[in-house]
């Protein structure tokens, strides 16, 4: 940097309305700010008045290219230190609480014990501590569980303790992890239980939906418990009430589905389980969008106690599913993609599941033995689909009078 003209703040302020002549001759950023403190030394910048000290940083600013916000930090640097320097990087590191000791402390307990799991190992730190007056464990008295499993998974704890191994998983071999393949056949069916609210510790009944991918057909069941013993009768009725025959299975990975009861059901029946993929939530997208949009809407969120789930699942048999799937249209996604290959859902038709049903190529070829196109069209035409409507309402009013008489 040349600036041997520019030694007085005349001089500054003639170069920044445009007469001075200055120009640099490096651009590392250590020449830098090397000028910029012996700018500021010769300018003597801490005893100039406020205007003075803007002139001076509006001329660093210029000579340098710097920001008006760099400039500031580096004049601040030197107003506490004396000096314009880079600043070194520092990492920022949680404070230290557990010591090298603790970690060799923990691998010999381990070792004696056996490794047990890491609450009983905690309970064992804890009473060593407070129970028998060790020092030793202070700090280890009052670690947490996942604390606790970090330290074993540390290189240090596994020099002490050889003999510790994690907890494995186990594998369940019921059903593939993958997203369903329909190909636009009707019969793969995504399945998800809604749970109607608790009420001072106890369960209410829960509602098992079923969607068919490809026409939105879907069933509406309800149980008091979903465990094996009533589970199983619920979901044979309801795989009966879809009109094609059923190929496939998709849930997620609760244990009321994955299960060896229902994959021994699925297989006597022919059917293909699936379940859905970790960290991809679309694979069960569809169900878990009819279970706000046809089960909350009808059902609603309040406690509905297990007792009454039978007149629940009669409700749905007789009014709820064909009213859904005969008279209730839903969207027609299409799937459009984009110049740019973006591909994006597009909803251009409204139709019923038994309409949607009536449009793919050979539908009749779906349908499960001693069920005919002719009589679901006569379901479909008993009553319009504001007379369904209105007969689904009505006795939906029943069905939750009657229930809040009986529980009061």
């Amino acid at each position: 940097m040349d600036d041997t003209e520019a030694s007085s703040l005349e001089q500054i302020r003639a170069f920044l309305t445009g007469s001075g002549d200055m120009r640099f001759a490096g651009q590392h950023r250590d020449e830098v700010y090397g000028w910029t403190e012996r700018t500021l030394v010769r300018q003597q910048y801490a005893g100039l008045n406020r205007p003075e000290k803007g002139l001076v940083r509006r001329y660093i600013a210029r000579m340098t290219g710097l920001s008006r916000a760099q400039v500031t930090r580096l004049i601040a640097g030197y107003i506490d230190s004396g000096r314009v320097k880079a600043v070194v990087y520092q990492r920022m590191k949680f404070a230290t609480r557990y010591t090298k000791a603790d970690v060799e402390l923990l691998a010999y307990v381990d070792n004696s014990h056996g490794n047990l799991s890491g609450p009983a190992t905690r309970r064992i730190l804890e009473r060593e501590h407070i129970e028998y007056g060790q020092s030793a464990y202070q700090r280890l008295a009052g670690i947490s569980v996942a604390q606790l499993y970090r330290f074993r998974n540390s290189e240090g704890y596994r020099r002490k303790n050889t003999s510790y191994q994690p907890t494995r998983p186990t594998p369940i071999p019921i059903g593939e992890r993958r997203k369903p393949r329909p190909q636009g056949r009707p019969g793969y069916l995504r399945i998800d239980t809604v749970h109607q609210g608790d009420k001072d510790g106890v369960k209410g009944i829960y509602h098992i939906n079923a969607v068919d991918e490809q026409t939105q057909w879907e069933i509406v069941a309800a149980t008091p418990h979903i465990s094996e013993q009533w589970l199983i009768p619920v979901l044979e009725q309801l795989l009966a009430q879809f009109p094609f025959r059923i190929r496939g299975f998709h849930s997620d990975n609760g244990s009321e589905f994955i299960n060896y009861t229902v994959a021994r059901l699925l297989e006597k029946l022919l059917i293909e389980q699936t379940k859905s993929r970790a960290h991809k939530t679309g694979d069960n997208g569809l169900v878990e969008s009819k279970n706000g949009a046809i089960v909350r809407k009808h059902m609603g969120f309040g406690h509905i106690a297990a007792p009454f789930a039978e007149q629940v699942d009669r409700f749905h048999r007789q009014y709820l599913n064909p009213y859904i799937n005969f008279h209730r249209p839903c969207a027609v996604p299409e799937i459009e993609t984009e110049p740019n290959g973006k591909r994006r859902c597009v909803y251009r038709q409204w139709a019923t599941p038994f309409e949607i049903f009536s449009q793919v190529r050979e539908c009749e070829s779906y349908l499960r033995p001693g069920v005919g196109m002719a009589e679901l069209k006569s379901i479909a035409q008993q009553q319009s689909d504001t007379e369904a409507a209105i007969k689904m309402q009505d006795a939906k009013r029943r069905l939750m009078a009657g229930i809040a008489r009986r529980s009061a």
